[in-house]
C-alpha cells in the first residue's frame, strides 16, 4: 500500500495541491477534513465546483464573470455608462465594487501585456475595449491595471491607443507598487479611485 494512503485519497491530495496557495501539507489537511466531513457537506463542495464550471462564463460585453450572456453590472441600467474601468482579471472587479466609490461599467482584459511570457495585445481584450469606446457614449476610461511592471505597460499601451478619444485616467497613489489589486483593502482602493489622474 502507498505511504500516501488509499489511491482515491492520494488523488484528492494531488488535485487540491494544484490550487494556488495550497501546498502538499495543506492539501492533506483539506483532504482529511473532507474525508471526516458528513457526506452532504463533501458532496455539496463537489456540486458547487461542477455548477460553477457549467454555469459561469464571461460577459459578452465586458468579459467579467457572468451567469448568462451579460454580467449583473452590464445588465444594471442604473450604472453610469459613460465611464469604463479597465482591470486585468475578473477578481479585480470585486474589491473595486466593495469601495462603493465607482458606479460605472468595467472591461476585463484577461491579463496584462508580458512579451516575456508571450502575452501580446492580441491575447488580451484590448481590441474589444477600443470597439466599445469607438461606438461612442464613453467619456472616461479608468485604467485600474495592477501597479506592476506589466500592469503599467498595459496601461500605457491602452492610453496610447485611446489618445484623442475618451479621457483616460489612471488610479492614483494609495496602491503600493508591486502589489496586486485583488489583495488591497477597500480604503486604499477607494482613495486611489478618488484621486485618479489623467495620462494625457
Amino acid at each position: 500500500m502507498s505511504t500516501e494512503g488509499p489511491a482515491p485519497l492520494a488523488r484528492l491530495v494531488a488535485e487540491l495541491s494544484r490550487l494556488p496557495g495550497i501546498g502538499q501539507r495543506t492539501a492533506q489537511r483539506l483532504a482529511f477534513h473532507l474525508l471526516r466531513a458528513p457526506d452532504e457537506e463533501a458532496f455539496a463542495l463537489g456540486e458547487a465546483i461542477r455548477e460553477v464550471k457549467e454555469k459561469v462564463g464571461l460577459c459578452e460585453e465586458c468579459f467579467n464573470l457572468a451567469e448568462g450572456p451579460r454580467c449583473r453590472i452590464c445588465a444594471d441600467e442604473t450604472r453610469d455608462r459613460t465611464t469604463i474601468c479597465v482591470v486585468e482579471e475578473p477578481g479585480d472587479v470585486i474589491p473595486i465594487e466593495r469601495t462603493h466609490e465607482y458606479r460605472g461599467l468595467y472591461h476585463v482584459l484577461g491579463g496584462a501585456l508580458s512579451p516575456i511570457d508571450g502575452i501580446d495585445a492580441e491575447d488580451l481584450k484590448i481590441a474589444e475595449l477600443l470597439a466599445r469606446v469607438g461606438r461612442g457614449g464613453v467619456d472616461e476610461v479608468v485604467l485600474a491595471t495592477n501597479p506592476t511592471t506589466t500592469g503599467e505597460a498595459t496601461a500605457l499601451h491602452i492610453a496610447e491607443r485611446l489618445r484623442g478619444g475618451a479621457t483616460v485616467t489612471r488610479l492614483a497613489s494609495g496602491l503600493p507598487v508591486g502589489a496586486d489589486l485583488e489583495h488591497a483593502d477597500e480604503v486604499t482602493i477607494g482613495k486611489a479611485l478618488a484621486g485618479r489622474r489623467s495620462l494625457d
